[in-house]
């Protein structure tokens, strides 16, 4: 057996009490039975595997609080920009996952395949081309943002690594997704377990310089996740070219084809689209909050990761359903992936509306985990105690954007991010905060555009998604040697 072998081996056997918990694609069927438990057991190992991803943005967030509270501003103003890097490809990565999943729903091996190869292929040399534009922009794009001058040297220094190591960073998340659309959820949570572990460990040395290594601060948790995800990534690769466990990528069929290039675009650029939205709200968000002292910014920094975490079982329940919508897209059921999305709004209502409540009541000894400033934790717990009424909404948001992403609909669910982002959070961000309101007007956009968010999506929903998918001609997404496009009208 070989080294990666006996590595996934002992790692599956660590994890070997929670068998009960996680369950492989092979020990449930998403296209037939009961739609509650292959959710279930599709959305877990997602979750975890999103927490674990929270984790290196929660491990750098504390130990560069404990560096300085400049520090802690500059990745305020440093992951936003990250999430936005990472948008621009995203689609590829989604478009991926859409296919393999619609083509494994209508027992298409070797259609799956050569999408999984291609969608590698295409995504590593577009992260690549990404990374050094992005190398070029970030004191300009940081400066735009309103990074102080005691901030933006610091962030510079974060993002110049981070960009350089966009392939690595970028091509895990294609590994999960693709995995993801074949129904395995668990191997890429392994990994991540892994990726995680190994950051945990560096963080510390390379930002205060511990032990041989010389004190690096912010650029030292930057190198840290890099390396950490790039490890990951060659794990990642490995597993997927062995095709033992999900999805199976062949050298052969990684030479970019032009004409499966243009047909992943036309479902990745929305959903790049969708990203990018999220990401610019966050980015030009930024800019509001700028107006106000490095506090609020830390402040912000500190919530918006809070959320990260929060909102973790919405955004898992949501991958699931995209899975589970393609693969019953491509079994032609139609009606399931239709139950199953109801059935994932309902429940992320109620366990984001739950988890708002701890956040609400718990929110000042949540904020001084990160922080010990007494100012910054004061402003955090109004950003945690504005917001978290609204938590229930997202859920409800995020489970029918799965669901349109899944039906290869990704346009709509671009156009619902753009909506609530572009012309509710942050014009009400912007009045308000000119306001007596001042920087709390900002919190209030957060929960208003996440009532909206909710109510546009199922307003859609309700329209008629379902009316024009043709099953009748298998997957919504082409295959090899078709020529069908797959339709984003609504």
């Amino acid at each position: 057996m070989s080294l990666l072998g006996r590595l996934i081996a002992w790692v599956t056997r660590r994890f070997g009490r929670l068998s009960g918990a996680f369950k492989g694609p092979e020990e449930f069927d998403l296209t037939d039975g009961d739609i509650a438990k292959p959710l279930f057991y599709l959305s877990l190992p997602i979750i975890v595997t999103n927490l674990l991803q929270t984790a290196y943005n929660l491990i750098d967030t504390f130990w560069l609080g404990q560096y300085s509270t400049e520090a802690l501003a500059a990745i305020g103003f440093g992951f936003p920009m990250v999430f936005l890097l990472i948008s621009v490809g995203m689609g590829l990565s989604v478009a991926g996952s859409v296919l393999v999943a619609q083509h494994i729903g209508a027992d298409e091996e070797e259609e799956a395949e050569y999408a999984a190869s291609q969608t590698v292929a295409l995504s590593l040399l577009g992260a690549l081309l990404l990374g050094l534009v992005g190398y070029g922009l970030v004191n300009e794009l940081l400066g735009l943002l309103g990074a102080s001058q005691d901030v933006l040297p610091l962030a510079t220094a974060y993002m110049q690594v981070i960009t350089l190591g966009m392939p690595f960073m970028f091509g895990f998340f294609v590994f999960i997704a693709l995995m993801r659309g074949y129904g395995d959820t668990i191997t890429p949570m392994l990994v991540m377990f892994g990726s995680v572990l190994l950051n945990v460990v560096l963080d510390p040395f390379l930002i205060f310089g511990w032990g041989p290594f010389p004190e690096l601060g912010i650029q030292g948790a930057a190198i840290a996740t890099v390396f950490s995800r790039a490890l990951a990534l060659v794990v990642g690769l490995a597993i997927m070219f062995r095709g033992t466990r999900g999805v199976h990528i062949r050298l052969g069929q990684m030479r970019p084809d032009l004409s499966f290039a243009k047909k992943l675009v036309s479902i990745g650029f929305p959903a790049s689209i969708e990203g990018m939205g999220r990401a610019l709200s966050i980015n030009l968000l930024l800019v509001i909050v700028a107006f106000f002292p490095d506090t609020v910014v830390a402040a912000y920094s500190i919530g918006t990761r809070v959320f990260s975490v929060i909102f973790l079982p919405a955004i898992a329940v949501a991958r699931g359903v995209e899975t589970m919508t393609g693969q019953n897209i491509g079994a032609g059921n139609p009606d399931r992936a239709k139950a199953a999305a109801d059935f994932a709004a309902r429940t992320t209502f109620v366990v984001l509306g739950a988890l708002g409540v701890i956040a609400w009541i718990g929110a000042r000894p949540i904020t001084a985990v990160f922080t010990d400033n007494p100012e910054v934790v004061d402003v955090g717990v109004t950003f945690l105690r504005y917001v978290a009424p609204s938590f229930g909404f997202i859920g409800v948001m995020r489970a029918y954007n799965g669901s349109f992403r899944g039906t290869g609909k990704t346009l709509t669910a671009a156009a619902i991010v753009l909506v609530i982002y572009g012309l509710v959070r942050l014009p009400i961000a912007y009045s308000l905060s000119q306001t007596t309101l001042e920087y709390r007007g900002i919190w209030l956009a957060f929960a208003a555009s996440n009532a909206v968010g909710a109510a546009l999506a199922y307003g859609w929903y309700r329209r008629g998604t379902w009316r024009d998918v043709d099953v009748t001609e298998g997957p919504a997404a082409p295959g090899l040697g078709d020529d069908i496009e797959p339709s984003t009208d609504d």
